[in-house]
């Protein structure tokens, strides 16, 4: 296959560098990619995406890049859907790009998903939102989906669980959630909330 040559791509690279840019060249090679760097990277004040194509790029680039970076273990056509991921996941980051409570409970601010999201209808073919979502209690519904973000956690990203700090409450959650008896306190919320319950 074809390799990309290394001049045109050092030429656009010193035509377009300031002295506070930052330049990732997309490899396999590279660190991979996550929330953690989206943050960094949304702090900078010039991000310079180097994107491949075709067999790869002369050896030679890596000498003239910041860093190496890889969004996964897989192989693409070129670095460009690549750059359209980190550039969403970056830009969103920026004051003013999305409201900023939008970006508080989500999954990867911590190493935790986030919990089930439901909306209408309260019933769709036999499946039902949780009665705590209707209870009106916000104590209860953050910590029911504080219980629900642990065990998605657990049970489907264990590499993420295994880096979660767990705090005494995270703990009890995930004790509670041994038994298939409903804790009081949701009960409580619940039965309290009654008339919010479709």
């Amino acid at each position: 296959g074809l390799v990309q040559k290394c001049q045109p791509i050092v030429d656009a690279l010193n035509k377009i560098k300031t002295p506070t840019s930052h330049t990732a060249l997309f490899s396999p090679r590279g660190v991979t990619y996550n929330e953690g760097k989206a943050k960094e990277y949304a702090k900078m004040d010039h991000l310079i995406l180097v994107c491949g194509h075709y067999e790869g790029i002369d050896e030679r680039v890596n000498d003239y890049v910041d860093e190496l970076l890889s969004i996964g273990d897989y192989v693409l056509t070129g670095g460009e859907i690549p750059a359209m991921a980190v550039i969403d996941s970056v830009v969103r980051l920026l004051e003013g790009a999305i409201s900023s409570d939008s970006l508080v409970d989500e999954s990867f601010n911590e190493p935790i998903l986030e919990y089930p999201q439901y909306t209408e209808p309260y019933d769709f073919n036999g499946s039902k939102v949780p009665d705590i979502l209707y209870s009106g209690n916000h104590e209860a519904i953050n910590k029911w989906r504080r219980k629900q973000a642990l065990l998605l956690t657990r049970k489907h990203r264990p590499d993420l669980f295994e880096k979660l700090p767990l705090s005494k409450q995270d703990k009890k959650l995930l004790e509670e959630a041994k038994s298939s008896e409903i804790p009081d306190w949701e009960l409580k919320a619940i039965e309290k909330g009654h008339k919010y319950i479709k």
